[in-house]
């Protein structure tokens, strides 16, 4: 990319995370030599949430994406038109074919992973490709303030004094904590979050956003696991089985389905996560506390009647079969029921309570690991103050909003990143567009 002068517009790119780099990427693609991108981090390397995901391995993306499973307090609409403004098979082919980085379908999750197995390759392979299309990249960047154009009476952006990073067409000031400053002609803030803290998440981009005016729907820690004081399971602590849990609401009941796991603290699995959230708002409502019932098996209340019923050995026996030991004994302890008690021999009413236990579970937590250990923040910057198809902020033209700090999550699964390629990918070519 040829050296930009005084007077090139500049894209001022804040937060080099999964939506951040993607919107340096596009934004950089889309404008070629007539604009100047610039991204900037605050930590020493960049994202950091990419690396961790996965367990060090990145689930790049979902194989099937499916936008009613996302949560949101603004226009569920708007949601879904940005989601699909990058089909999945396209953000694929970028990832694929882009970036070189082959992509694996994990069957049993449906989850796609780099065939390498690295979060590495991924977001270095993000970094490279910014640095290529010409985005300059500067880590250790650490931004404290946004200050927006300055306007006159009649409500034209008023001219500020010029310098080496101050052209005259630049009206945004980005300040840094060294006291250093660039001058933009459009910003995208891509950071905000205010989930994992030690990747550097602090909440500043949602802070920024409300010195600007915009609305802010309540954030919240979400896909955190779930805590229980006192922790009536705690005997049951590193016992891992797949389960379907329901969560009954006013509307309509939320059931997930997937890995669950007892924990020295409570329960956590994606099962757990993804309805995690409901547990999270019914704590803050001060309202009643959010129930949550886990069916241990397959199995449903019919089937397991017929077996206690048909199948001879004791009730032990049984569920040992079906069930990890420890939990088949403490469902039965719950229950009243002894394990070595013979099929033949339990009363109706007692096969009405063991039926009820492996079947509808209430699960006794009590409160959440918060942002520490959340994958993502609930709620943010309201859905109806970006305009869709750019991600311009409607409240502070110039300013383009993606990734965590909008209100909108998915579940545990490659969702959150599809969200931040795609919402990345829509505010670089936006702020892009705006000024060619």
């Amino acid at each position: 990319m040829p050296q930009a002068s005084r007077e090139t517009p500049t894209i001022v790119v804040i937060g080099a995370g999964a939506a951040g780099v993607m919107a340096a990427i596009f934004a950089a693609r889309g404008a070629a030599e007539r604009l100047r991108v610039v991204l900037l981090e605050r930590t020493r390397d960049g994202g950091r949430k990419i690396m961790m995901s996965g367990g060090g391995r990145c689930n790049v993306l979902p194989s099937v994406l499916e936008p009613s499973r996302f949560v949101t307090a603004s226009s569920p609409n708007t949601l879904k038109k940005l989601l699909l403004s990058w089909p999945l098979a396209e953000q694929r082919r970028f990832f694929e074919d882009d970036l070189a980085i082959p992509l694996a379908l994990e069957s049993e999750t449906g989850k796609l992973f780099p065939v390498s197995n690295k979060a590495r390759d991924v977001r270095d392979g993000l970094l490279g490709m910014a640095a290529r299309v010409g985005a300059e990249v500067r880590l250790d960047a650490h931004v404290v303030g946004l200050e927006p154009p300055v306007r006159t009476s009649d409500g034209r952006v008023a001219e500020r004094p010029e310098g080496p990073e101050h052209p005259r067409s630049a009206p945004w000031t980005v300040r840094l904590a060294d006291g250093a400053s660039l001058r933009a002609s459009s910003v995208i803030v891509a950071t905000g979050g205010l989930s994992v803290p030690a990747t550097g998440s602090d909440g500043l981009g949602l802070e920024l956003m409300r010195r600007l005016g915009h609305t802010i729907h309540e954030t919240y820690p979400a896909l955190t696991p779930l805590t229980a004081e006192p922790h009536h399971d705690a005997a049951l602590a590193g016992i891992s089985l797949d389960v379907t849990l329901e969560a009954p609401g006013p509307k309509r009941t939320l059931v997930t389905e997937g890995g669950f796991l007892f924990t020295h603290k409570g329960y956590s699995g994606p099962s757990v996560l993804n309805l995690s959230h409901l547990a999270v708002l019914s704590r803050r409502s001060g309202g009643p506390r959010q129930a949550i019932y886990a069916r241990w098996t397959l199995l449903r209340a019919s089937d397991w009647d017929r077996l206690l019923r048909e199948e001879g050995g004791t009730v032990l026996g049984i569920l040992r079969r079906r069930l990890p030991a420890r939990l088949a004994e403490a469902l039965l302890e719950d229950a009243g029921i002894r394990g070595s008690t013979a099929t033949a021999q339990l009363r109706r009413e007692e096969r009405a309570r063991l039926v009820e236990s492996l079947t509808h579970h209430p699960l006794p937590w009590t409160g959440d690991e918060g942002y520490k250990r959340a994958e993502v923040t609930g709620g943010g910057v309201a859905l109806d103050e970006v305009d869709p198809c750019s991600l311009e902020s409607r409240v502070r033209p110039g300013l383009f909003l993606c990734g965590e700090i909008l209100d909108a999550f998915g579940p545990i699964g490659g969702y959150n990143f599809s969200w931040a390629w795609a919402t990345g990918r829509v505010a670089g070519l936006g702020a892009a567009a705006s000024l060619c």
